[in-house]
């Protein structure tokens, strides 16, 4: 189990990046949602020991990560957002250099260990290509043999299907399914799919709070038969948003918005239907909540 408890923290300025964020982690995929700027990489960065809270608490299996950040590096493999490789490297040296950094070895010897990653993340045939010619996914799949190396007890990969195109990202989904079954694996994203696909809890984080946590298909079913979905013109649009939470507006066509809105069961807007609660229903929902609190905190303030 991992476990935060009122992490803050605040950069000179100040600038408060975390703002006593407070989760339970346990094993399996847990997902982290939000927008840029909501604080994930922050978080990330303290629960890999690279960054020093301002206040609160990280404890994996009880032990205090924050007091002692060494005792998490051992047990931790980490995919960060942006993973720098050597071009000039084939994919077999490039990790056998990384391998050497994080002080991995195996008692069959480095080089086997090398060949058995690469064969769990399907780049056996690309070991002796250069990183160069690989594509974004490859890059993520020789990011995430890394991350694994050495049986790490937490995994944290932080946006790792930006950019990546359907057949990789599905690729890299049976990746990150397989190493869920017997360890913790937090994903942190902006892609509401890929919590939707893989992760059974989720928390959301913005403005550096957790506005929300828990299971995902249990905040899916609070929203049952309280959304709906039409397709209506840009003029209708701005008549129904005076009338009705819209949560989503998505442009069809060049001329049309396939507009969802959320609120009591029947209480739709003529010409809408009522449809099957999604994640990014839920996130939609939850978000437009926390910027509706934001506004009230400032306005009491004021």
């Amino acid at each position: 189990m991992l476990q935060i408890r009122d992490l803050v923290k605040i950069y000179p300025g100040p600038v408060a990046a975390l703002k006593g964020v407070s989760l339970d982690i346990p094993q399996g995929l847990f997902g982290l949602l939000g927008p840029n700027g909501a604080g994930k990489s922050t978080l990330m960065n303290i629960l890999s020991g690279l960054l020093e809270p301002t206040g609160g608490s990280v404890t994996l299996d009880g032990v205090d990560i924050v007091k002692d950040p060494r005792a998490v590096w051992s047990r931790l493999g980490y995919l960060p957002q942006d993973f720098g490789f050597y071009p000039s490297l084939n994919g077999a040296q490039m990790l056998d250099f990384l391998l050497r950094l994080k002080g991995v070895d195996a008692p069959q010897g480095r080089k086997q260990l090398v060949a058995e990653l690469l064969e769990r993340v399907n780049l056996t045939e690309a070991a002796k290509r250069k990183v160069k010619t690989y594509s974004g996914g490859m890059r993520q799949r020789l990011g995430i043999a890394q991350a694994i190396a050495g049986n790490p007890r937490l995994v944290i990969v932080d946006e790792p299907t930006a950019g990546l195109d359907p057949e990789e990202r599905q690729r890299f989904y049976r990746i990150l399914a397989e190493l869920g079954r017997d360890r913790i694996v937090l994903l942190s994203t902006h892609i509401v799919e890929d919590i939707a696909t893989l992760c059974p809890r989720f928390a959301v984080i913005r403005g550096g709070r957790c506005v929300t946590s828990g299971s995902t298909s249990e905040a899916r079913n609070r929203l049952e038969g309280r959304v709906a979905e039409g397709i209506i013109t840009p003029e209708k649009l701005e008549e129904i948003r005076r009338s009705h939470r819209v949560t989503q507006a998505v442009l069809v066509e060049g001329s049309m918005f396939r507009t969802r809105v959320q609120g009591q069961p029947g209480s739709q807007p003529t010409g809408f239907v009522q449809v099957p609660p999604t994640l990014e229903d839920v996130y939609f929902g939850v978000m437009d909540e926390s910027r509706a609190d934001d506004a009230a905190r400032a306005t009491n303030a004021a």
